[in-house]
């Protein structure tokens, strides 16, 4: 794997920091801030600001500055409507090209899942790590940039909706029967399997959003 460029450093770390809700909603993102926290230079930092701006990451407010994008609940549609369509054709895709390779490593990925069980931090990694594979394995560097973005829209939202109530084995558990898939090269199972994958995701966020907007603490 090449060594990753300052701005991709800087990228990987603010958007995590983003993801993972260290950087919240609204926040100010100052570059002087940003350079002493990360310990890189300024030229990458506003290199990966602008990379997350154009993600919807970041929001740009000219003469004010820039900010943590917020979370519109409306777009949560648009966002799993896209996933529903891409995440299923890259694993028709991964069915046909994956390795051997790639499918023991998801399998050592899955291992992991009895040490993590009851963390779901580390659940999550390992959802997202069985994700990786099947772009990966797509063979289409468009289809991997893409769903890469949209799963870590996706990852915030679970970080602010579900993190500290949602039980994530049951997810990763799934992609046990979409490994036995992939291994068996049937693309038309693996699509529909993975179809489901993602739609189970999307209602385990809207419910918990409407739970949150029904609350009696909400607004």
């Amino acid at each position: 794997m090449p060594e990753l460029t300052l701005s991709e450093t800087a990228y990987n770390d603010l958007r995590t920091m983003i993801v993972r809700l260290d950087l919240a909603p609204g926040d100010v993102l100052r570059e002087d801030d940003l350079r002493e926290q990360l310990g890189i230079g300024r030229t990458p930092i506003r290199e990966a600001l602008q990379r997350l701006a154009r993600e919807h990451f970041v929001t740009v407010i000219p003469r004010r500055g820039m900010f943590v994008a917020g979370i519109d609940v409306s777009e949560l549609s648009m966002l799993f409507e896209t996933r529903t369509v891409l995440e299923p054709y890259a694993a028709r895709l991964a069915a046909a090209r994956g390795t051997a390779e790639q499918w023991a490593e998801m399998a050592d990925e899955l291992k992991a899942t009895k040490k993590a069980k009851g963390d779901n931090e580390s659940l999550m990694a390992i959802d997202r790590r069985c994700h990786e594979l099947i772009w990966e394995a797509s063979g289409n560097r468009f289809l991997l940039d893409t769903l890469d973005t949209l799963y870590a829209q996706s990852d915030r939202l679970w970080h602010l909706y579900l993190a500290d109530v949602a039980d994530m084995g049951h997810a990763v558990t799934e992609h046990r029967t979409i490994l036995d898939a992939l291994k068996d090269g049937d693309g038309d199972h693996v699509a529909g399997l993975v179809e489901a994958h993602v739609r189970a995701f999307d209602e385990d966020i809207r419910a918990a959003v409407t739970e949150r907007l029904e609350s009696p603490l909400a607004g």
